[in-house]
This record gives structure tokens, C-alpha cells and sequence, in this order.
């Protein structure tokens, strides 16, 4: 008997791929898996529903602590791509693994999703799933299906979907992130109403302020108290969000070369990644903090592509190790006007001496301020030289074409 896993959320895709996989493919058994992130009860209430209408064998796997532990490395590698924090990106290699193991536990001969050809995430489930040995499938790619033939399948085969699009926004939700695009968001000029944000809200006046705790980059407390990884970006959520932190309204490159319009959510993301990066900014030095720039983009492309596990990834983990090592301190975030705001840091490990930096003190140390006058002489001294280069050479051509002219005023005054 040949079976095959799906990535099943109960939505529309996922539920139409079920019959296919039996009709099209040859599928004798279809088991459904769902892979908690994060995402809302209500979500899996459906999906078991939904399982339960099919007579689909359902399995539902937790991997919120290895997602929350993503995400935390994320932060060390103070990871956004366009501007955002990765949410979706990191959730789906997670996803992809979970459905994988259970696949295999179930000696399945196939592995499938219900994702398009113009997204992401088909890129992300199948750089994991194409480490095996399974058959890939993705119906609605590999059949051109639109919404509407899905839609009119499921009514002819009475399959438990409602009204097809399960309303105006496509979202998608898990731990770290919430993502709300379709409808009329598609058009770039259109405002989005205030209806489309759950974890935010409008923000205001108020303000409040927060101490998270560091530990070689990992964020361990809050306000003293503290907090496994999953309880930590919950909790944030909800702090965060009250200020209306985190709100993300984007055009996105995809990797395929799309633009989208994006909308997305995400508080304890964007906390997270402001107070990181202020602590870094206390303790690191100078050339640290250039070159880590490089480490941070390369690492974040790699996550946003769904090839974390990359050997790239895991070299450029090695430097980013090395840093976080004396990443290690408080730093007080200020939630004001929709931002999440450092306003104060501290660690033993910090690159600065208030009394050097003072101007209230003389020296730096055991340097004189007059010690910097041979650097002020020194400095932009190419720059001077150059500029009087160019200034001579353009002075040389001026004369070049002042004669030029006066030359052929002569000549044509002779054949007069």
C-alpha cells in the first residue's frame, strides 16, 4: 500500500490535495499532518474537524520550543530581511521537519503540500523534504489549480470547507509572527483598516517601561523575572503589542521575483531584535559591529530562503558565537508611540568608559586631547591631495579650450 503525508491545515488547499492525491496521484492512503508553531487553538480545532469530515488519519506534532528556539537565534543574528523580522521564514524548515519524521515513522512513500508556484513556502517545505527519499507532491502547483476550481471541487465532491476563503485576509500565524495579505490588500494604495490586526493595537499616549536580560545574546528575563523561550515571546506578545509595537506594512521581494504586498505583526520580534541590537552596540567593538552587519544579512537571507541548515549558516554561526560571548546585560526598552525604544543598557562587558568619553574630564586615559592633533592633520589628507589634482587638471583644461577657441577665431577671420 503507497501513502503519502500532507502538510494539513483544514483550509481549502490542503483539504481539496486529500482526494487528489487518491485520484490523481494513485495514492492508496492519505494521512494529514499538522505541525503547532504557535498558531491560534481555533486553527486546530479546524484542522481536526476537518480531518475527522475526510476519515483522514491526523496527526498533530508540537515544535513550538524548536521554533521559539529558532527565533532566538534569530535574534543573535539581529535577523529581518526588507526591513521585518522573519516569522514564516524560520516557521517552515520547523514545519517541514516535523512532517517529515512523522512521514517516515509512518512509512509513507510520499510527502506533499498544498503550497502554489508563486510562493515561498513550496521553496522552504521541499529544500527539506528533497533530503529524503519520498516523492514530492504539490497538486495545486503541479495542476495549475486556482482558488475558484478548488472551491468548485470541493462543492461537487462535498468536501467540509466553508465558503472557500475563510474571509477577506489570507493569514497565517505562528509564534513569532503574524502575516495578513490578499483582498484588497493586494493593491499597494489601498489603506488597511484597523480590522486586519489582532496582536496590536492602535497606538497611543501611553507608555511603559520593560528591563529584558541577556545572556550571551539570548534574551532570558524580564523585568527579573524569568522565562523559557516559548513564555518569553508569549509574553512579549502581549506587552509589546498593547503599545502597538510591531507593525510591518511592506512590498516584498519573494524569491521567485514577485513583488507582494505584505502586512505583518510581530511585538516580541521587533523588542527583541531593538534591545539586542543596543546591547551589542554597548559591548562590541567598532569593527565588530561593521563586519557583523555582513554576518547578519548573509545569515538572514539564508533563513529567509528556508536553508538554515546551510554550511554557510553554520560558519557564519561561528563568528556570531564568538561575539555573543560578552553579549550579556540589561537593556530597558521604552514601548511609546507604536515603538519599542532602548533607553538604557548596561553590562560588565561593555566597550566604554564614561569618564573617557566625558567632556567633563581632561584626558582619555593616558592620551592628551592635544595627541589628537597630528590625527586631525593626518586626516582627509588623500582627499586633499586629490581635490588639488582635480582642481589643477580642470584649471589646464579650461586654458586648453580658451586656446582651442582663440585659435579657430583666427582661422576663420584669414579665409574672410
Amino acid at each position: 500500500m503507497t501513502r503519502v503525508a500532507l502538510a494539513f491545515s483544514g483550509g481549502l488547499d490542503t483539504t481539496v490535495c486529500v482526494p487528489l492525491l487518491e485520484e490523481e496521484y494513485g495514492y492508496d492512503d492519505v494521512i494529514g499532518v499538522t505541525v503547532d508553531v504557535g498558531q491560534p487553538a481555533s486553527e486546530f480545532e479546524e484542522a481536526e474537524e476537518t480531518a475527522e469530515a475526510l476519515g483522514l488519519e491526523h496527526y498533530v506534532v508540537d515544535a513550538r520550543a524548536e521554533f521559539a528556539d529558532l527565533c532566538l537565534e534569530s535574534v543573535r543574528a539581529n535577523a529581518t530581511y526588507q526591513g521585518y523580522p522573519l516569522g514564516t521564514a524560520l516557521a517552515r524548515p520547523v514545519i517541514a521537519e516535523a512532517i517529515l519524521e512523522v512521514a517516515e515513522e509512518q512509512d509513507c512513500t510520499g510527502i506533499a503540500h498544498g503550497c502554489t508556484g508563486k510562493g515561498n513556502d513550496q521553496l522552504r517545505f521541499e529544500a527539506v523534504w528533497r533530503d529524503s527519499d519520498l516523492e514530492v507532491i504539490a497538486p495545486v502547483r503541479e495542476l495549475g489549480l486556482t482558488r475558484e476550481w478548488e472551491q468548485e471541487y470541493a462543492d461537487e465532491k462535498d468536501l467540509p470547507v466553508e465558503g472557500g476563503s475563510g474571509g477577506d485576509w489570507s493569514i497565517d500565524t505562528n509564534l513569532w509572527s503574524r502575516s495578513v495579505e490578499g483582498d484588497e490588500l493586494e493593491d499597494p494604495n489601498y489603506v488597511p483598516p484597523e480590522e486586519i490586526y489582532d496582536w496590536t493595537q492602535a497606538p497611543t499616549g501611553d507608555s511603559q517601561e520593560i528591563e529584558i536580560t541577556f545572556e550571551e545574546g539570548y534574551p532570558v528575563a524580564v523585568d527579573g523575572v524569568e522565562y523559557e523561550p516559548v513564555d518569553l515571546v508569549e509574553h512579549l506578545n502581549g506587552v509589546a503589542g498593547a503599545y502597538g509595537v510591531g507593525r510591518t506594512d511592506t512590498m516584498e521581494d519573494r524569491m521567485l521575483g514577485l513583488k507582494v504586498r505584505e502586512n505583518y505583526e510581530h511585538p516580541a520580534a521587533t523588542t527583541l531584535l531593538n534591545a539586542h541590537e543596543a546591547l551589542e552596540g554597548l559591548v562590541l567593538t567598532q569593527e565588530e559591529r561593521e563586519f557583523k552587519q555582513q554576518i547578519d544579512q548573509q545569515w538572514a537571507k539564508k533563513g529567509y530562503e528556508g536553508l538554515i541548515d546551510a554550511p554557510l549558516v553554520n560558519a557564519l554561526e561561528g563568528f556570531i558565537d564568538e561575539t555573543q560571548q560578552r553579549v550579556t546585560g540589561t537593556v530597558t526598552i521604552r514601548f511609546e508611540g507604536g515603538r519599542a525604544r532602548p533607553v538604557a543598557r548596561d553590562s560588565e562587558y561593555a566597550a566604554y568608559s564614561a569618564e573617557h568619553a566625558s567632556f567633563d574630564t581632561e584626558t582619555v586615559g593616558k592620551i592628551e586631547q592635544e595627541d589628537a592633533t597630528g590625527v586631525a592633520k593626518y586626516h582627509g589628507f588623500q582627499r586633499r591631495l586629490a581635490n588639488e589634482s582635480i582642481a589643477a587638471n580642470e584649471v589646464d583644461e579650461d586654458d586648453e579650450e580658451v586656446e582651442l577657441a582663440t585659435d579657430g577665431g583666427d582661422a576663420v577671420d584669414d579665409d574672410e
